[in-house]
């Protein structure tokens, strides 16, 4: 079969769920909880083992360190104080990877985090220092139109643009709020047509069903949506139905 189109599939894991066995053979890249918001050594070394069974790319999903909210409220803490955390994160999941003799691919923030340095300039840049605090070079995920997305790029970083196929999207390209009912898509058949015109008309259907301007290089499945798997499985099959390869 010749592709047209091709797309990354990727979730968050390690994340306490343990679902990540069924999840692993759909997805082509994995963010892995690192201890911030919740992750452990043992976590972290199970999914790791995981990735490598199922040839996915692995990357850290490091977070306010915050394990009494899971990550989804931002924290009053010093820059310097979140840059010692974050990479004391990226580190532990990092010697665990290099130990299975793999490389870490990319960091994706969790959380309040991701999300607060879409639009806040110090945040992204201590995000980014901490990209570049590493040897090896490590692309970011981050959205379309960020501020985080257009800093990286004048720091020479990699970015990896992302959109979310089971989250509704308000029209400035934000995510609707986890409180209201619109919230996620967990239907799998509206979660494809959500991610099919991402990738094929680079647009959205915003929740107001208003066409905006989005550019993917990977969606991602929560791994803690209550049917991840399923929808994760009739994405897979039925991007590849339509000529759209996953990396």
């Amino acid at each position: 079969m010749s592709y047209k189109l091709k797309i990354d599939i990727n979730a968050d894991v390690g994340e306490g769920i343990g679902n990540e066995e069924s999840l692993m053979p759909y997805l082509s890249s994995c963010n892995i909880a690192c201890g911030g918001h919740t992750g452990d050594f043992e976590s972290m070394s199970i999914v790791v083992q995981l990735a490598k069974k199922y040839q996915v790319k692995i990357g850290a999903h490091p977070s306010f360190p915050d394990t009494l909210n899971f990550g989804r409220k931002v924290l009053d803490i010093k820059p310097l104080d979140l840059f010692d955390s974050l990479v004391s994160q990226v580190i532990d999941l990092n010697n665990i990877v290099e130990a299975e003799g793999l490389h870490l691919n990319h960091i994706k923030p969790h959380g309040a985090l991701y999300n607060l340095a879409v639009n806040d300039e110090k945040t992204a840049k201590v995000i980014l220092n901490v990209v570049k605090s590493f040897p090896q070079p490590l692309k970011l995920y981050a959205p379309y139109k960020s501020v985080i997305a257009k800093l990286a790029k004048s720091k020479n970083i990699e970015v990896v643009f992302e959109g979310f196929a089971d989250r509704n999207y308000n029209e400035d390209l934000s995510l609707i709020s986890r409180q209201k009912k619109d919230a996620l898509i967990t239907n799998k058949e509206n979660v494809f047509k959500h991610v099919f015109k991402m990738v094929l008309e680079q647009k959205i259907s915003t929740i107001n069903e208003v066409e905006v301007e989005l550019l993917v290089d990977t969606v991602c499945v929560h791994g803690d949506t209550e049917n991840a798997y399923s929808i994760l499985e009739f994405l897979y099959y039925n991007l590849e139905a339509n000529n759209i390869k996953i990396l």
